[in-house]
């Protein structure tokens, strides 16, 4: 099976910078592809950001320029993923856009590269249909924010990615210090976000019936369930509870479990009052804190647990 030595990324946002940072620092070719210039120059800022923040908790100890200077920025996509072993598309979720951007990697990308997508949710199917006649090399490739911290990546296999992509996909994966998660059918969601949105919208009706506040339902999941997760996952609970428990809870209580398909209305009552995130200053919760601060602050709490859970 051939390695993947080189990686091109398409996208310098959020997670394009991350990719950049990280396979930079395991050693791979990185070639970073944005359309806007401006976008470039924040993300070799924010490369540098990364490094100096990894070298702070203990988790690397590079020199940050010189990771940068490793790192090829090109405004021209075609010349970028000429050599590339993996292409990563990371740009907006948006099918549309993905198509355009698929549509010109596979004409200039070598034959025998693969092209993968780090979508959060649109199937890799849907993807692949821009390149019919490449769409054996589309796989998805979903890291989870921030890229160059947390340890796992869900692999993603299409309807017609063929098993030496997904293999060398997987592989890659795991020659860059993280543990693929396999993802054999192409489901909305994947893995992570279905258990996610899962969790989101079972808090949210807990809070729109006013079963406790959004403190409280904050609390028992970050202080509670995710330590305990951090630890054991789910099939691991229920082995340690037993079997029989946890079936009869199930048969009492999934009745009462919400199943509603539309978003919660909380949505769109915080989003009429002002209240998006932490860009406006409010959401669920107000905050003082610049943005920036509140990641960080996040940043550095998972730093702290991944380090205690390798030690």
């Amino acid at each position: 099976m051939t390695t993947v030595d080189s990686v091109s990324v398409v996208g310098a946002g959020d997670m394009g910078h991350g990719f950049a940072a990280h396979f930079t620092r395991m050693g791979k070719d990185v070639t970073l592809i944005d359309h806007r210039q401006s976008n470039l120059d924040e993300a070799a800022a924010n490369v540098l950001d990364v490094v100096e923040f990894l070298n702070r908790e203990g988790l690397a100890d590079l020199d940050p320029e010189a990771v940068v200077e490793e790192i090829a920025f090109t405004l021209d996509r075609a010349a970028g993923v000429a050599d590339a072993d993996l292409v990563l598309e990371t740009v907006t979720e948006d099918l549309a856009v993905k198509h355009e951007v698929f549509s010109g990697i596979a004409d200039a990308a070598p034959d025998d590269a693969v092209l993968a997508s780090n979508t959060s949710g649109i199937p890799v199917t849907d993807i692949a249909e821009a390149v019919p006649e490449a769409a054996e090399r589309v796989a998805g490739c979903h890291w989870w924010f921030p890229p160059y911290l947390l340890p796992t990546v869900e692999v993603v296999r299409g309807a017609e990615t063929s098993d030496e992509t997904f293999d060398r996909l997987a592989a890659f994966v795991e020659s860059v210090d993280r543990d693929p998660i396999l993802v054999e059918k192409d489901v909305p969601g994947f893995v992570w976000n279905r258990l996610q949105l899962a969790v989101f919208r079972e808090a949210l009706h807990l809070l729109e019936r006013e079963v406790a506040s959004a403190d409280d339902i904050n609390r028992a999941i970050r202080d509670g369930w995710a330590i305990r997760s951090a630890a054991i996952g789910p099939f691991e609970t229920m082995d340690i509870a037993g079997l029989d428990l946890v079936s009869t809870v199930a048969e009492e209580l999934n009745p009462h479990l919400c199943d509603d398909d539309e978003p919660s209305p909380l949505f769109e009552a915080n989003l009429s009052a002002g209240r998006g995130g932490i860009h406006d200053g409010a959401g669920f919760f107000d905050y003082d804190e610049d943005p920036s601060e509140i990641v960080r602050h996040r940043d550095e709490t998972v730093a702290a647990i991944r380090r205690a859970l390798e030690d």
